[in-house]
């Protein structure tokens, strides 16, 4: 049986946040939009619907449950969710926080502009604002 492994380019990407019941959260090291990247911990799979129903009823409570947690503690204007996986094939959820006039509004993040990685003390406090919006989540495993 294969275990899950993070793919290298989700890894280099992101900065580690927290393991919910199913998916490992990502903070996506961009600081320009408060961006979380949400990986189901199961091995070899790259489409929502090769996950089992229950783990695809929890992969969808954690997005929507994370993503308005996110966008009310943001203040955002819009909350964006997609699985794009074009490029990493490894299934994954981006939660990204838009705002009318952020870089990239109206248009996608991805391929807009580049990416402000951010600096130790930025991270550590997205980091932590992040970490408060995931303990108030009421998720079962």
């Amino acid at each position: 049986m294969a275990t899950f492994e993070l793919d290298p380019r989700l890894a280099a990407d992101t900065l580690p946040l927290a393991d919910l019941p199913l998916c490992r959260a990502l903070l996506m090291n961009d600081a320009r939009y408060p961006w979380v990247v949400l990986v189901p911990r199961v091995a070899s799979v790259s489409e929502v619907f090769e996950l089992s129903q229950e783990d695809q009823t929890k992969l969808w409570q954690e997005a929507t449950q994370l993503g308005a947690a996110m966008k009310e503690a943001f203040h955002g204007d819009k909350l964006n969710i997609a699985t794009l996986g074009n490029v990493v094939s490894q299934l994954h959820i981006h939660l990204v926080v838009r705002y009318t006039d952020d870089a990239s509004w109206p248009a996608p993040v991805w391929g807009n502009g580049t990416p402000t990685p951010y600096e130790l003390a930025q991270q550590g406090e997205r980091r932590e604002q992040l970490l408060a919006q995931i303990a108030g989540l009421t998720l079962s495993s």
